[in-house]
């Protein structure tokens, strides 16, 4: 009777939604229930609704307390210190006798308002007890005033709550591991278990427009979002309504079923473009301004792009008018600026009240998360560039893959200075900040190695994104004190040295945390976090990614696989020069979805990833398979503070020859081949040739330009 009368003022109050509530009718004697911790309501809401009577395991302190003393009166609890191994054995014993426990893994009410430190223990009792543990995600509470995450997120006496109840699993670790290795990887696992039930309890069925709309509004319409180098910030409200402007005057002149080209660094117009276009369910394809002529004609050619949104100012800043001047004879060319003098007072009033009806808002966008939201183009680094077709329901799942392993909060602010043509700019860097209420700063420039530290210290920013090659030169010329307020820095698209990570851990006290991915994945398919952090590799495979490896003909499985991946963030289709505006989906060895990196890895037993090399990037000397990214390491620990590429070329005797090119002034061979005797790597894998260039060829995303490379090392032993 109490239960019903709780379950009704519950529902009345917080509009309770149970999403799989048929799981929770598989309760049985002996399961474990496991729960996300996110306020003092937490286990108020599963007294009420599990259909069992089941036992609390709860901390000794709050066992002691007033709310454990009212607890006890109506249901039973189980005292208990979740760091403490041997307090487990009574819950172990507990759990044999059969009976439902419910138990918060993290030990603690989230203070960020995202998964926290999870206790190996939990984990320990499901394995030794071998009993099924039922997931169970509670959304909403954290919004209450009975959470502790303070001003990290707004507050609602009364926000909805939704409990996400996952079918029941069991935790499975290696038989043969014993004692605390057993109890660690059961921790693990449990962890996994938990990062897992978070990203599978979002809507990734949600289109970009929606997302933003429900950011708006959480933390409200006068919440600033964006902000870029001319200093005026942005709200959601005028953001909405700048882009409702634009979208309505620019559809008129846009051709209907081909993407739109946007040329614009990173900055206030290109976001409002952005969202103007997904306003108007356009899908916006954005161009690299620094791959040149050619580069952009054949991107133009392969989307079948007939309209070029830019700037005026941006094509005089870059230098770029003999670049417009060749497309504008394949492409129509608007200006924003042109745009901007048309516009109209009732335009602005119209832009105005749309802004603030949602309902108006969602009027042209497309209605299927599965419909394709932007086009974006492979790096070319080693071929021609490639159009990647990325869905809503892409874009929202890496989205959604990265904020269940990581906090954001709405005190946050990020900056950004890659730009927006580069996948992880436009994903990390914009969508999934300015998509959770995240303060975001645009920079037009990751090149301005003196001004991005400058503005990181003026905002007060707490998130970089960056790559090896621009961290590098930022803490070349920054002061020690200008990234104090860093939580967070994100490193993707190569490499990171170890040199630029101990830089920047011993000079600005701030760890590095790398990542992994590619164009195809929206991008990120791994990386290290806050709570998993493992230097030297590029971290764990994001939630709800499957992997495969594939051996290489000539290597060592030990040494290293190809690495396949699926998912839900794997993309739409590819766009082929070839075969222009046609949709080419994702295909590989295993079938249709999968997606070949190309890439060559090793898995730890935590699931931590090394990439060992591009498959394309090794050369076969004398027979011996010899992994070019290998080589380039070795020249990074001997002169930390240079670049340096790799390249194969034919070679009459051996096969192939390895030729390095690097930019120490001092580089040697000699200095090289006494490092490799100290790493213990076998002459083999030194390069024949050393070439010393002053500058290094790098692409506008910040990977070395391979194919630009190749060029300079021919050129040397010709």
């Amino acid at each position: 009777m109490f239960k019903s009368v709780l379950r009704a003022i519950l529902r009345r109050l917080y509009r309770i939604e149970i999403e799989g509530e048929a799981y929770l009718h598989q309760i049985d004697e002996r399961m474990l229930v496991v729960s996300n911790h996110t306020s003092l309501l937490d286990a108020v809401l599963l007294y009420a609704f599990l259909p069992v009577r089941a036992t609390f395991a709860i901390d000794t302190w709050v066992a002691g307390s007033w709310m454990g003393r009212i607890g006890r009166r109506f249901a039973r609890l189980f005292p208990m210190d979740p760091a403490n191994p041997l307090a487990m054995r009574g819950l172990i014993r507990h759990v044999e006798q059969g009976g439902c426990v419910v138990i918060f893994p993290e030990g603690r009410i989230t203070v960020t308002g995202a998964m926290m430190k999870v206790y190996s223990g939990p984990g320990l009792v499901a394995v030794r007890t071998r009993t099924m543990v039922l997931p169970v995600h509670i959304e909403g509470a954290q919004y209450t005033p009975f959470s502790r995450v303070g001003g990290r997120a707004p507050r609602r006496w009364f926000p909805k709550i939704k409990l996400h109840v996952h079918p029941p699993r069991c935790l499975v670790v290696d038989p043969e591991l014993r004692g605390r290795s057993r109890r660690l990887q059961a921790g693990r696992r449990l962890s996994e278990l938990m990062s897992e039930m978070t990203f599978e309890s979002q809507d990734h069925d949600r289109t970009l427009v929606d997302r933003l709309l429900e950011a708006r509004r959480l933390v409200g319409g006068r919440h600033v979002v964006l902000e870029d180098a001319a200093r005026t910030p942005l709200d959601y409200d005028a953001l909405l309504t700048r882009a409702s402007v634009l979208g309505r005057i620019l559809a008129p002149r846009l051709p209907q079923g081909v993407p739109v080209g946007v040329m614009l660094p990173g900055s206030l117009a290109a976001a409002t473009t952005f969202w103007a276009l997904q306003l108007e369910g356009r899908v916006p394809a954005i161009l690299n301004y620094t791959a040149g002529l050619q580069g952009l004609r054949a991107a133009c050619e392969t989307a079948r792009l007939t309209t070029l949104i830019t700037s005026r100012q941006f094509v005089a800043k870059a230098r770029l008018e003999e670049v417009v001047e060749g497309l504008a004879g394949h492409v129509e060319v608007i200006y924003l600026e042109d745009v901007a003098k048309d516009i109209r007072w009732y335009q602005r009033v119209g832009g105005w009240i749309r802004a603030h009806f949602d309902t108006m808002l969602r009027t042209r966008q497309v209605a299927d998360a599965a419909q394709p939201a932007v086009v974006l183009f492979t790096s070319g680094s080693e071929g021609m560039p490639k159009g990647v077709v990325l869905s809503h329901r892409n874009l929202g799942a890496n989205i959604d893959q990265l904020a269940s392993r990581i906090d954001f909060n709405i005190q946050d602010v990020a900056l950004n200075a890659l730009p927006l043509f580069h996948s992880f700019g436009l994903t990390a860097g914009m969508l999934l900040p300015v998509t959770s209420g995240v303060r975001t700063f645009l920079y037009p420039s990751p090149l301005h190695y003196r001004a991005v530290p400058e503005i990181a210290y003026d905002i007060n920013a707490t998130i970089l994104f960056g790559t090896n090659t621009f961290l590098a030169g930022y803490a070349r010329h920054a002061d020690p004190y200008d990234f104090f307020s860093l939580r967070y820095v994100f490193a993707g698209a190569e490499r990171l040295q170890e040199s630029v990570r101990r830089t920047w851990a011993d000079r600005f006290g701030v760890r590095v945390l790398e990542g992994y991915g590619a164009t195809e994945t929206s991008p990120v398919l791994a990386g290290n976090t806050p709570l998993a952090n493992r230097p030297g590799t590029v971290g764990q495979l994001m939630p709800g990614m499957e992997a495969r490896l594939l051996p290489v003909p000539g290597m060592d499985p030990q040494e290293g696989q190809r690495l396949l991946v699926r998912g839900p963030n794997v993309m739409m289709s590819y766009l082929l020069h070839d075969r222009p505006g046609l949709l080419v989906p994702p295909s590989a060895e295993p079938g249709p979805g999968w997606y070949d990196t190309g890439d060559i890895v090793t898995f730890d037993e935590d699931g931590f990833i090394t990439i060992r090399g591009r498959a394309r990037r090794f050369a076969k000397v004398a027979g011996e398979m010899v992994s070019l990214a290998s080589v380039e390491a070795l020249a990074s620990q001997t002169w930390p503070e240079a670049l340096h590429a790799a390249v194969a070329l034919p070679d009459g005797r051996k096969g192939e020859q390895i030729v390095l090119l690097t930019t120490a002034p001092q580089a040697d061979r000699a200095a090289l081949k006494q490092a490799a005797r100290a790493a213990g790597v076998p002459e083999i894998a030194l390069p024949r040739r050393l070439q010393i260039i002053p500058r290094m060829p790098v692409l506008g995303t910040g990977k070395i330009d391979h194919q630009a490379a190749r060029r300079l090392a021919e050129e040397a032993v010709a």
